[in-house]
């Protein structure tokens, strides 16, 4: 697994935010309340979400940061707020306003990979749309996240004694009972989000869904 470059994760970033951006277009209201797979957050909430960690910058960040008590949630939910207009039409129109945009949280780049994978499935898998994402980017993803603490929104400690194997791109990581699956599945479920009961097979998944957090 080999990093990408600064100018390549960009530029699947805005890709990805265009697709969600066009799946979203035409969605009927009453649908934006569809609860997505991110606790506690509907359609809407992740929307404005994604638009709120887009014009983030790191000096901002370290502010907001301050004012929520270094609390990640409190800080979340303030930016939810914030960038949730009542219509979402409206945010989905601020969303497309921040497209193009190269900022974020004073975090590995990568975090905006992961941000773009996980929240798109959050969004989509409730709604019954799928994307083929590309895979060798979200194993840049899945990477990061099987090296982050699940206290920074990662999930080492959901994988840690298993064995992952990409089934689509030929790569694994670490030791022990085997869990595979197609690298986006894999990365969902290392992030704490959960998968269809035929996305991932091998002796380890019964360990891995049993894990707090998975």
């Amino acid at each position: 697994m080999t990093s990408l470059q600064r100018s390549r994760i960009w530029s699947v970033v805005h890709e990805e935010r265009q697709a969600l951006i066009d799946d979203l277009e035409t969605l009927a209201p009453e649908r934006w309340n569809t609860p997505s797979l991110c606790p506690g957050w509907d359609v809407h909430d992740v929307v404005a979400h994604l638009v709120d960690t887009a014009r983030t910058t790191r000096l901002g960040f370290l502010g907001r940061m301050a004012a929520a008590g270094f609390d990640f949630d409190k800080d979340n939910a303030a930016g939810v707020a914030m960038e949730r207009a009542e219509d979402p039409r409206r945010t989905l129109g601020k969303f497309r306003a921040v497209l193009s945009r190269t900022t974020g949280p004073p975090a590995p780049l990568a975090t905006r990979l992961v941000e773009a994978f996980v929240h798109g499935e959050d969004i989509r898998r409730p709604l019954g749309i799928h994307r083929e994402y590309p895979v060798m980017e979200v194993v840049e993803a899945l990477k990061l996240q099987v090296e982050t603490s699940t206290k920074m929104g990662g999930g080492r400690e959901l994988v840690d004694g298993l064995r992952l194997v990409v089934s689509d791109a030929g790569l694994q990581h670490g030791q022990g009972p085997e869990v595979r699956g197609y690298a986006i599945a894999l990365l969902l479920a290392v992030s704490g989000r959960p998968v269809g009961p035929d996305e991932l097979s091998g002796p380890g998944v019964r360990g891995l869904m049993a894990r707090p957090g998975s």
